[in-house]
């Protein structure tokens, strides 16, 4: 099936109760910006997801649900063709979603006043799991090569890691710099973890959506080591777009490491996934590949636009290509604004709503986060719209540098 004219033509979103769209005025005091902020894509499901939906409520019953033999037979296979890693059924753990899966791991595995590492500029809840239960979010800032690529500091690291600090939590592919790491930087961050004793746990979520010949590779695939030692979080949510049921499978080969996190999710009544959860996932990753493959195709032709556009149009911005996700990490740090600035003159000039880079961490100051997961006609205008109102501020500052010259 061609998928071409329905990312082109995406439905219509707003007043669908889609935070993306129908938010905006509460969260960005504005209803006339184009939304590229939150991760999720405006493109509908793959065609088996809706299918097996439509006739699950069609049944009409919508009770108690678990995960089948057939369910995990399907994660099973997906984790099997897409990336070469062999996972038994006991290793999964059902979370409402990698965030919840996150706020259980600090929960169970560390005390108050721990310590717990992250590797900036990072996913903004990154922080609010560690401080929300009273441990210390320690940075592993991550640094830019001579080629302008994101690496991991390991010498920052060697330095700073020791016996306070308790987990690890690795962003893999990296939100929001779209690094697909290496199994070279796998092993020596895994190696440093190890000699001090720190459990890894590894927000894989993006971990579908890379493009090139760079593979994701499980951390926990490293070794028998690594994989006695880390949680590997997963979700079927941004690679099919089905963030809104809630689903997550955590990998926890370790049975004492799986037992412990399983019991703090069951105390808090979290452990059941709902019926539409279970029939999405299932037909994702049965059916879901061609749409998958078309939507990254689709997904990395807008990033070359936007990569183009800036070129030709905007040499004060720079684009950092990611290796995988649908999100742009863009750099408008030489138009030499404030970073409050920046953001509300891309909110009312420009009229467009990306991610603060601020949200990322210090480290994301002058930077704006975009998705592209969006036709291209919106993803057009909203070039456009920046452009315009980045020309005329040019012409404004001109015009009183011209102005100041001649009183001069």
């Amino acid at each position: 099936m061609d998928y071409t004219e329905q990312f082109d033509h995406p439905p219509e979103r707003t007043g669908t109760n889609s935070e993306k769209w129908d938010k905006l005025q509460h969260l960005f005091g504005t209803e006339e910006a184009l939304p590229l902020w939150v991760a999720d894509m405006d493109f509908a499901v793959p065609q088996p997801v809706q299918d097996a939906l439509k006739q699950s409520a069609e049944h009409g019953v919508i009770g108690y649900s678990f995960q089948s033999d057939a369910y995990y037979e399907a994660l099973q296979n997906w984790m099997r063709s897409k990336h070469g890693w062999e996972i038994q059924k006991d290793w999964v753990v059902f979370t409402p979603g990698v965030v919840a899966s996150l706020n259980f791991a600090v929960h169970t595995f560390t005390e108050p006043g721990d310590r717990v590492m992250i590797q900036t500029p990072v996913y903004p809840p990154f922080y609010s799991v560690i401080t929300g239960h009273g441990r210390e979010v320690v940075e592993n800032p991550l640094q830019r090569d001579e080629a302008g690529r994101y690496t991991m500091d390991f010498e920052h690291l060697e330095r700073t890691l020791d016996s306070s600090i308790k987990m690890f939590i690795l962003c893999s592919p990296h939100n929001p710099i779209g690094r697909v790491w290496t199994r070279e930087e796998l092993e020596r961050l895994e190696e440093l973890c190890a000699k001090h004793d720190i459990l890894v746990v590894s927000d894989e979520i993006h971990g579908d959506l890379v493009y090139g010949e760079e593979p994701h590779i499980p951390f926990a695939m490293l070794s028998e080591r690594a994989r006695n030692r880390s949680i590997i979080c997963t979700a079927p949510s941004k690679t099919f777009n089905i963030a809104g049921l809630n689903t997550s499978n955590i990998m926890i080969p370790n049975e004492e490491l799986r037992n412990a996190f399983a019991l703090q999710v069951n105390k808090f009544g979290t452990g059941h996934i709902s019926q539409f959860g279970v029939v999405a996932t299932q037909a994702a990753y049965n059916g879901g590949k061609e749409w998958l493959d078309q939507c990254l195709a689709y997904t990395r032709s807008n990033m070359e636009y936007v990569q183009q556009y800036i070129a030709e149009h905007l040499p004060e911005v720079k684009v950092w290509m990611p290796e995988a996700t649908y999100l742009l990490w863009l750099d408008f740090g030489r138009l030499g604004m404030e970073q409050t600035d920046l953001v509300h003159f891309m909110l009312h000039e420009a009229k467009v709503a990306l991610n603060d880079g601020r949200a990322f961490g210090t480290t994301g100051e002058g930077f704006l986060r975009m998705n592209v997961a969006c036709s291209r006609q919106l993803l057009e205008e909203a070039m456009n719209r920046i452009h315009n109102a980045i020309a005329k501020r040019r012409q404004h500052e001109n015009g009183e540098l011209v102005e100041a010259s001649s009183n001069n």
